[in-house]
């Protein structure tokens, strides 16, 4: 059986008495997801890489893509906080099955950007590639917690794949892993 795939199954009267199942490709099932950075991660790669990494961000979202191929991933980006609350409010309307966020310093102190993410109704996971909560005090506080279904937290950009897989195995009749044969 094919991941990722609803079957039509189909009993035709033949001698054999055999039935098929036919996969259905122009119902298939492809997940919607939004990755949303804060502040600064337009710099990953150069900001502080021994702490963030070499990788920019544009490296991360295509591998992200290569390794989810069967999922359709959205990317936005912006210092704003204005600016991610539009794309939050734009997203509403999009019928995403999930968003993956990164608020960067707007984590610790947007209570709009906390109530625009309450307003959305899907699964959210709130992923940060640094550690947190072994950094400077001001950062072991998120504001935007309380409105996600998880974080991830310290384990780089690692992060980003394992959000997107939580989402996924949150949603009902899609794998849970990107191998296209069960």
């Amino acid at each position: 059986m094919i991941k990722g795939y609803k079957y039509l199954i189909l009993k035709i009267k033949n001698p054999f008495k055999t039935t098929y199942a036919l996969p259905i490709i122009s119902y298939f099932y492809s997940m919607k997801i939004l990755i949303l950075n804060g502040p600064n991660l337009n710099l990953l790669g150069k900001r502080e890489p021994e702490l963030y990494g070499k990788e920019t961000f544009d490296e991360v979202l295509a591998g992200l893509r290569a390794y989810f191929s069967h999922i359709s991933l959205d990317y936005f980006q912006s210092n704003h906080e204005g600016a991610l609350i539009d794309r939050l409010q734009a997203a509403m309307e999009e019928g995403y099955d999930g968003l993956v966020i990164n608020g960067g310093a707007l984590t610790h102190y947007s209570y709009a950007l906390h109530d625009t993410l309450l307003l959305l109704n899907c699964p959210k996971i709130e992923v940060h590639i640094s550690h947190i909560f072994s950094r400077e005090p001001w950062r072991h506080k998120s504001v935007i917690s309380p409105a996600c279904d998880g974080m991830i937290s310290g384990l780089g950009t690692l992060g980003y794949q394992l959000a997107i897989e939580a989402i996924q195995n949150r949603a009902p009749n899609v794998s849970s892993t990107n191998s296209a044969i069960e």
